[in-house]
């Protein structure tokens, strides 16, 4: 039986002596004839258990969050990195007991992420930022799409505490895409036959903190001073006992959107790459190469960016955000009536929508990966849906 395990982002496939390369920080390219070469294959890595484990320590060896190293100790307990990965929880322990540490703290490795699909050019070095490309030439639909604004919509709460939420109406579309990452293919029409209703922004730590209180869900491990940041560092358990929680305060079926009907909301009515058109445009998303507001620590507060033509933001970068849906590898056989895609077993489920740490390759509209279903990690969160009746 195949099973998926943990990985953060969408990188490089390793070298067979790849070990020193990322404990250093940096990709070592063999130069003797025959040698395996590093090859750049989108969101997922070749399906190998040590190819996986390489792929989740390069999308954390940076992080400054302990969580993001148990995370992978629950994952690979005895795995290469574990010694390190143990080194590093006890450094982060530390120094948050002693504030004043924090002010140089040691470097171990460099911060830099490989980029993710090989239809594109290799990201420039990070000490020169790329000013935005300017936009391909488009067809007239998606033309159209990138210049009609937010539309205003319908907005819906149901209680002080739940998270704001707008009326997404019935349609059809084309999920997926042919001519990205293999798990992204093949790209095929889904019809949402009925309304329903998806949270205006991702469900933030004040939203969270509500459920906390009532000793329904655990306290969060990564929060922020400002309680309108999304919620993030929690497992798909994790947010199954958030929207739990707020169908038992509401009375309403809360869950979270399937994969197509994430999609389809994001896409807001556009058939382009990104929600707003064909090309990426600085300050569209929180991303590293999306404009500013931006910071490496955390994510810029819900709503600091424009909202798509149904009134939702961050569906492109930001967090990371869960849905209903068990993970395949690809849309072979997929529903094509909007319904999530389960399994009587199922040990991982689909993320969306890329983070404010990966880059633009991460934002398009089809963009998709997966966690396994009770591991955290710090920059995966959550957007809440319900049937409207």
């Amino acid at each position: 039986m195949r099973t998926f395990l943990p990985i953060a982002c969408l990188l490089f496939a390793a070298l067979p002596d790849a070990q020193a390369a990322a404990l250093s920080g940096t990709a070592a390219l063999p130069d003797a004839p025959g040698a395996a070469r590093l090859h750049r294959i989108g969101v997922m890595p070749k399906d190998d258990a040590e190819q996986y484990e390489l792929t989740f320590w390069e999308s954390i060896k940076d992080s400054t969050q302990a969580s993001d190293y148990e995370a992978y100790l629950q994952a690979y307990p005895k795995g290469r990195f574990a010694p390190l990965a143990k080194s590093r929880i006890e450094r982060l322990r530390a120094a948050a007991q002693k504030p004043e540490r924090l002010e140089k703290p040691e470097r171990l490795e460099k911060p830099e992420r490989p980029p993710k699909p090989a239809a594109e050019n290799p990201r420039p070095a990070p000490a020169a930022k790329p000013a935005p490309a300017p936009p391909p030439a488009q067809s007239a639909q998606s033309a159209q799409a990138e210049q009609r604004p937010a539309a205003a919509v319908a907005e819906i709460r149901d209680c002080a505490n739940c998270p704001t939420l707008v009326s997404v109406p019935a349609g059809s579309f084309t999920m997926g895409s042919n001519s990205g990452d293999p798990s992204e293919k093949p790209a095929h029409r889904v019809e949402i036959a009925r309304p329903f209703a998806i949270g205006k922004t991702e469900v933030t730590i004040e939203q969270w903190n509500a459920c906390v209180a009532a000793n329904a869900c655990p306290r969060l491990s990564v929060a922020g001073d400002a309680g309108n940041l999304p919620a993030r560092d929690l497992s798909w358990d994790d947010a199954q006992a958030y929207v739990k929680w707020l169908s038992a305060q509401t009375g309403k079926a809360y869950r979270l959107p399937t994969e197509a009907e994430w999609e389809f909301a994001a896409r807001g009515g556009s058939a382009s790459r990104y929600w707003w058109g064909e090309g990426m445009r600085a300050g569209m998303a929180n991303c590293k190469e999306c404009g500013d507001p931006w910071q490496q620590q955390a994510p810029a507060p819900v709503a600091s960016f424009a909202a798509n033509a149904f009134g939702l933001h961050d569906m492109s970068g930001s967090v990371w955000e869960w849905v209903s849906d068990c993970w395949h590898g690809t849309y072979k056989n997929a529903p094509t009536d909007g319904h999530s895609w389960n399994e009587s077993f199922c040990s991982a489920h689909v993320i969306r929508g890329g983070s404010w740490r990966e880059g633009a390759s991460y934002m398009p509209v089809t963009t998709r990966f997966h966690y396994d279903t009770s591991v955290r990690q710090s920059q995966n969160g959550l957007r809440v849906a319900r049937d409207i009746r």
